[in-house]
């Protein structure tokens, strides 16, 4: 294939992947949205109605890994079609739910959505990751993460066009259109998923077919010795970190508003919008330095060591001003997903989609890690305090970057391929 054929092709496959990352944000946001609505309609105290987004995320523990193992015998484009399948199945349960005015119903939907959405981030995050030169893995995801909180931006928008989304008015039956046009763009997705032309992509050495690339073959010698995915230290703990990460970037995102209420700033609802902004500046920047200017790895490095100096500085420095370094961490948070993933997946050859979908499930500290916050505001009775949560996984991020991702992998990375 010529190199202008190869780079239409390569265009073309990203451009696709890049719209599922656009209706993972465009779903959760859909979710999130609904507590509130559903909270007014069903007269829900506050934890009550988070239970909706406590289904979603639980998908993701319970099917995490099983979603490995369906993309590791069907491969990536079945596995999208089988996703669109249970996004198409869980929305669609919305409109009975919405009907019998049934809560328990919402829950289930929910968490069928949510299955839905496990699968399809098994899928875009390592397809993403390993489609092109790993060198620039940080790059592509960091245009993903645009996409992503586009999606997440749309859909208030797009449900504003048929629900009262100030709560003035509480009608389940306005559910049913945007549901059911939700429901067919998943519907349509799968079957035009299941007629293009993606094609199915593999890691070094996850073949795990002798070779003479020596990295691949260094790297199938290394995974031989292995008997699971759990035998490969560098990956947990990039799952931890990941754990980490999105329990504190839901924290930025989720918490600016109640902090400028508690401390009594006008106009709260735009401080969230400010997190927002730092995070797609450092995904643009991400596009433009990576990897030409600064390597994945240093951009880490980078934006760790600021998320150290910006979360000290969110519980050190006066509430007004310390809104703002909160508003920082976004940026901080921005080229911190990206650079992970190439290294939590490098060298897993046949185990690379069972370790991506563990650390698919560390998706999961999203809902933990924001309760402990919340735990933490009560019991210091100071929210600004609250954030020391943050602190620690700035400096496990700085631990992973020097250290971590090589634990476990001296074998392959140091020594030859005769050496047993």
């Amino acid at each position: 294939m010529k190199k202008s054929n190869k780079n239409i092709v390569y265009v073309y496959v990203l451009s696709y992947i890049g719209m599922l990352f656009f209706l993972i944000g465009f779903a959760l946001g859909i979710n999130g949205l609904l507590i509130p609505y559903l909270q007014k309609a069903f007269t829900l105290s506050s934890s009550s109605s988070y239970l909706v987004l406590t289904a979603t995320f639980g998908a993701f523990v319970l099917f995490g890994y099983p979603s490995g193992i369906l993309i590791k015998y069907v491969g990536y484009k079945k596995g999208m079609i089988v996703s669109f399948f249970f996004f198409a199945l869980g929305l669609a349960l919305f409109i009975p739910s919405a009907k019998y005015e049934s809560f328990a119903f919402f829950l289930i939907a929910s968490f069928i959505s949510g299955i839905g959405n496990t699968i399809l981030q098994a899928v875009v995050n390592p397809y993403v990751t390993i489609y092109g030169p790993i060198e620039s893995a940080a790059k592509r995801i960091s245009i993903m993460g645009i996409l992503n909180k586009s999606g997440w931006a749309i859909s208030p928008i797009f449900l504003s066009f048929f629900l009262d989304l100030t709560q003035i008015s509480v009608d389940l039956s306005d559910m049913y259109l945007p549901f059911g046009i939700i429901v067919s763009i998943f519907i349509l997705l799968g079957i035009v998923t299941y007629f293009i032309n993606l094609p199915e992509i593999k890691a070094k050495g996850e073949d795990n077919i002798p070779t003479e690339d020596l990295e691949s073959a260094r790297i199938i010698t290394f995974t031989n010795t292995k008997k699971n995915v759990l035998q490969f230290p560098h990956l947990l703990l990039g799952v931890l970190l990941l754990f980490l990460y999105v329990g504190v970037e839901t924290i930025t995102l989720a918490s600016p508003v109640d902090f400028a209420n508690t401390i009594g700033l006008e106009n709260p609802q735009i401080y969230t919008s400010y997190t927002v902004i730092a995070m797609v500046i450092g995904y643009i920047l991400g596009v433009i330095l990576i990897p030409k200017i600064i390597s994945q790895h240093q951009a880490l490095i980078i934006c760790a060591s600021l998320g150290v100096l910006f979360s000290f500085l969110a519980v050190l420095v006066p509430a007004e001003i310390a809104i703002y370094f909160i508003a920082s961490m976004g940026f901080a948070n921005s080229l911190i997903w990206g650079p992970v993933w190439p290294l939590a997946i490098s060298h897993l050859g046949k185990f690379t989609k069972t370790g991506a979908s563990l650390l698919v499930m560390s998706i999961v500290g999203g809902a933990i890690l924001p309760l402990i916050f919340g735990y933490l505001k009560d019991l210091l009775d100071n929210m600004q305090q609250a954030y020391w949560i943050c602190v620690p996984f700035y400096f496990y991020t700085l631990y992973y970057a020097f250290w971590g991702y090589k634990v476990g992998l001296r074998r392959v990375l140091n020594k030859p391929l005769s050496e047993k």
